[in-house]
């Protein structure tokens, strides 16, 4: 997980969250996009499971918030 700061504004935030096997992304969540993003075959199947799952996906994009814009005042 981490997050992607342009300004101290929420609206300027990004939560990312990539998903790796043998040092390879196969699989990426971001909050501009509000869904995840598969990169191999098996992480567009993952991404296809992950996404059918609306508590699941609203849980992560809630992270923007809980755990990005508390922590801008650090990283910024």
């Amino acid at each position: 997980d981490r997050c992607v700061f342009s300004s101290p504004e929420l609206k300027d935030i990004q939560f990312i969250r990539s998903n790796y096997y043998n040092k390879l992304e196969v699989a990426r969540f971001t909050s501009s996009l509000g869904k995840f993003v598969g990169y191999t075959e098996f992480g567009v199947k993952q991404a296809n499971y992950w996404n059918s799952n609306p508590s699941f996906i609203s849980g992560l994009k809630a992270q923007r918030e809980a755990y990005c814009l508390t922590n801008v005042g650090i990283d910024y």
